[in-house]
C-alpha cells in the first residue's frame, strides 16, 4: 500500500504546481483591407502559440472596419466564406482556440435586406466554429462635443440572444462585444451560467475609451468575479475612425494583469487561474447574498 500512497500524493503535487493556462490578447488596427487584415491577425496568433498560449482572441472588426456603409456592407460575408475558412484553417494548423470578437456576418435575409450581423465566433483548436454570439446591444450614439456619430442599427441586426458560456482550455468562456460591456445584466447573466472568463472584444471610440474603458471592464470583474479579456482595435483605421486601444485583462478581484497600451498593435499573454474565481467567490459570496430577482424589481 505504502507505494501507491506515496503515487497518489506525488501526483496531487504535481497536479498543484502545473501552471495556469495562457490566454493571448491581441491588438490591431484594422483596415478596410482584408487580406492585410487576415494576414496581420495570422502573425499575431502565429507569435501567440509560439509563446505558449492555448486560446487567442482578436478584437471586434478583426476582419476589417469600413469607411462607409456601402462598404462596411459591401466586403460582408457568411460564416462559410473565406475568412472564417482562414482562421478556420490558422486554429487547426496552429493548434489553437480562437476568439473572433466581431465578424461581419451577412444576415437571414441578406439578399433582400442588405444587413449583417456582428457576430463574435469561438473556433476550438480542431477547426470547429463551436459558438456564435451576435452583438445584443447596438451602438447608436451621437456625441456631439465629443466628434462622435455612430449609428450601428443602420446596417446591423441585434442578435436574438445571449448564449451559454463555452467550456475551452483556459475555462468557461461568456461572450459579449463592445458596447455590450455597458450592460451589467448580460454579464451577470453569463456569470450564472457558469461563466469563469467574460470577454468583450471591442473598438472603442478614443474618447469613450479614455473615459469609460478601464473602469467598465474593472467593474464587471469585480461584480461577476470573473477574469474578463478584452482585446481591442487601437489606432486610425482610416480618416473617420480611430480607436482607443488598451486591450486588458483583469483577474476576478478586478486588478488590471496586462495592458497593450493605446499606440500600436501588440499580443500580450496572462496566466489564467481559475483558483482565484473559486478563491474570490468563496471568500466573498456576492452571488449567494443576491436577493430573488422580484426584489429588485419591487420599486416598479
Amino acid at each position: 500500500n505504502k507505494p501507491f500512497y506515496l503515487l497518489l500524493w506525488y501526483g496531487k503535487g504535481m497536479m498543484s504546481t502545473s501552471p495556469p493556462p495562457l490566454a493571448a490578447i491581441c491588438q490591431l488596427t484594422a483596415t478596410p483591407n482584408k487580406e492585410a487584415n487576415f494576414s496581420i491577425c495570422k502573425k499575431l496568433v502565429e507569435e501567440a502559440k509560439e509563446k505558449g498560449a492555448s486560446m487567442a482572441f482578436l478584437p471586434e472588426g478583426f476582419d476589417y472596419i469600413g469607411s462607409s456603409r456601402e462598404e462596411t456592407l459591401s466586403l460582408s460575408e457568411s460564416l462559410a466564406g473565406d475568412t472564417i475558412a482562414g482562421y478556420i484553417k490558422v486554429a487547426r494548423q496552429l493548434d489553437v482556440w480562437l476568439s473572433l470578437g466581431g465578424f461581419h456576418e451577412q444576415g437571414p435575409e441578406w439578399e433582400r435586406e442588405k444587413r449583417i450581423y456582428n457576430s463574435h465566433i469561438i473556433i476550438n483548436n480542431k477547426g470547429d466554429i463551436v459558438s456564435v454570439y451576435r452583438k445584443s446591444h447596438l451602438f447608436d450614439v451621437k456625441l456631439p462635443e465629443k466628434g462622435i456619430s455612430l449609428m450601428e442599427s443602420d446596417f446591423t441586426l441585434p442578435g436574438p440572444s445571449l448564449v451559454s458560456p463555452v467550456q475551452t482550455p483556459i475555462g468557461k468562456v461568456g461572450l459579449g462585444i463592445c458596447y455590450d460591456l455597458r450592460f451589467s445584466e448580460l454579464s451577470l447573466a453569463l456569470q450564472r451560467s457558469g461563466a469563469e472568463i467574460l470577454t468583450y472584444p471591442s473598438a472603442f471610440t478614443v474618447a469613450t475609451g479614455a473615459a469609460h474603458w478601464e473602469v467598465l471592464l474593472r467593474a464587471r470583474a469585480i461584480e461577476t468575479q470573473c477574469f474578463v479579456l478584452a482585446a481591442a482595435q487601437v489606432g486610425q483605421h482610416h480618416e473617420k475612425r480611430a480607436s482607443y486601444g488598451h486591450s486588458l485583462a483583469v483577474d476576478p478581484w478586478g486588478e488590471v494583469l496586462a495592458d497593450c497600451g493605446g499606440e500600436s498593435p501588440a499580443v500580450v499573454l496572462v496566466e489564467v487561474d481559475l483558483d482565484k474565481v473559486r478563491r474570490t467567490r468563496k471568500n466573498m459570496p456576492v452571488q449567494q447574498h443576491r436577493r430573488e430577482t422580484a426584489f429588485y424589481h419591487s420599486l416598479e
